[in-house]
């Protein structure tokens, strides 16, 4: 498919879906300060879980939570024990225990509607009563709440136990990726002094297409064209920016862009990219095991990589020694190879895989390390997340060589504000009119860059 038909996609929105969780009658009695009001509803609640629980005992843990006859085995039973409880209930009572029981014993309690919702892509637990979310890039505030400090560690522990970890006093803090793809990570007292605390990153079942961030003036149509020339010209790209500013998202985009016919081999430390080329070998790191054995690193699998015979090597974050096999398989015959690095511009990216190059504790000059990055890098793609929640590719920079001790840049795409004090929705990522220097490079792999693309006659 080309990429004007990918341009032309209707960005993918979240399904109308609404999942209700604000404000409950319970959730009001329930505040911060504890049970104010005696509520027969949560009694029965907490009285039929105990029931379930003793009732299928062993099943709730042998078996995975997404199996369908445990599910429907869990609700047999629940409507059972409802319909042998002799508090009165209403109809909305009955939901209510149903869905709440169903949660806490085969999701995550409390949460559980949060992970549901689409447009929710981050939930942050802040102990028991302080919840948050992340909606549409913004952050804000729930109602729900977790019944005190036990209820939100029990949750905490299944979660690790479900994907091999445990997390206490002695291994407070645990940073793991859940079946569906999701990134949790939890730690605890005594270093967390206020309590336990729960950041779930949800995993995107469909991922956002270059269309999508076109649409979302994320990027230009001019720009995206000469992403998708750089990478099928087989140019090593470095995608900057800080926490959260869709680094992996745009990552994912520019794998897409990769012909199908190459071998590609991904590097994570939790899996996130999505890619659909069919000849893709993904490797995840390990990190130790409760005995401190078994850990896996990133440097490690990128040295493993250079022995499975890529065209493509494409590492989800490079933070420490492994920016130095990076950059050496960047400039050992892998061309086209692609990763992430947390950095605030294009020369602090630089300044970035410095350090990191420094941490392999190799003793190398500092002008030999600049020579590497100078000769390996052809691209930094510089995005930022603003206050509003908007992420915007600004800088599209090249990586021109080296002058004296400096590595030296030339800005191709900028993003610029329209007027003086214009708001991000008037501004735009514009061509600075300066032609990259490996232009001709790319016309040995049948890649050619129309003028148009640097002069703002491309489209936008």
């Amino acid at each position: 498919m080309s990429l004007s038909s990918r341009l032309g996609y209707e960005p993918q929105r979240p399904s109308e879906e609404v999942v209700e969780y604000r404000d409950s009658a319970a959730t009001q009695r329930y505040r911060a300060s504890g049970r104010q009001v005696s509520d027969p509803v949560y009694d029965v609640r907490l009285r039929i879980q105990r029931r379930l629980a003793d009732e299928l005992g062993p099943t709730l843990y042998t078996n995975r939570p997404q199996d369908e006859d445990l599910t429907a085995r869990v609700r047999e039973v629940l409507n059972d024990l409802l319909a042998r409880e002799e508090t009165p209930l209403s109809g909305a009572d009955r939901a209510r225990i149903t869905k709440e029981v169903v949660d806490e014993v085969l999701g995550h309690g409390p949460i559980e509607p949060l992970l549901r919702d689409p447009s929710i892509t981050e939930v942050m637990a802040n102990g028991p009563k302080s919840i948050y979310v992340e909606r549409y890039g913004r952050i804000e505030r729930t109602s729900v709440e977790f019944d005190d400090e036990g209820h939100l560690r029990r949750i905490i522990d299944r979660i690790c136990a479900r994907v091999g970890r445990r997390v206490d006093e002695a291994s407070p803090m645990v940073d793991a990726r859940l079946p569906d793809g999701s990134r949790v990570n939890a730690i605890v007292p005594p270093i967390a002094l206020d309590g336990a605390s729960l950041t779930i990153r949800k995993f995107s079942a469909t991922p956002l297409t270059v269309g999508d961030l076109v649409s979302y003036a994320t990027l230009s149509r001019a720009a995206a064209e000469f992403l998708d020339a750089c990478v099928r010209g087989r140019r090593n790209i470095v995608v900057s920016g800080g926490t959260g500013s869709g680094k992996t998202t745009v990552l994912n985009v520019l794998s897409g862009f990769v012909p199908s016919d190459e071998r590609i081999v991904t590097i994570e430390d939790a899996a996130e990219l999505q890619l659909n080329q069919d000849h893709v070998v993904r490797l995840e790191s390990r990190p130790p095991n409760s005995e401190g054995r078994g850990m896996v690193t990133s440097r490690d699998l990128v040295r493993n990589a250079l022995r499975m015979r890529p065209d493509r090597i494409v590492v989800g974050e490079v933070r420490d020694s492994a920016a130095l096999d990076m950059l050496q398989a960047m400039n050992t015959g892998h061309d086209g190879s692609l990763t992430t690095l947390h950095a605030n511009t294009p020369r602090d990216a630089l300044a970035r895989l410095e350090t990191m190059v420094l941490m392999a504790g190799m003793d190398l000059p500092m002008r030999a390390i600049r020579d590497q990055i100078a000769s390996a890098v052809d691209l930094i793609i510089q995005i930022t997340r603003f206050k509003d929640g908007g992420r915007k590719v600004t800088h599209i920079t090249e990586v021109v060589g080296m002058e004296g001790d400096t590595i030296t840049l030339q800005d191709l795409f900028l993003f610029e504000v329209a007027g003086d004090a214009g708001p991000i929705q008037l501004s735009a990522l514009r061509p600075t009119g300066i032609r990259p220097r490996f232009g001709e490079s790319l016309a040995m792999y049948g890649v050619t860059l129309p003028p148009a693309l640097f002069t703002g006659g491309g489209r936008r």
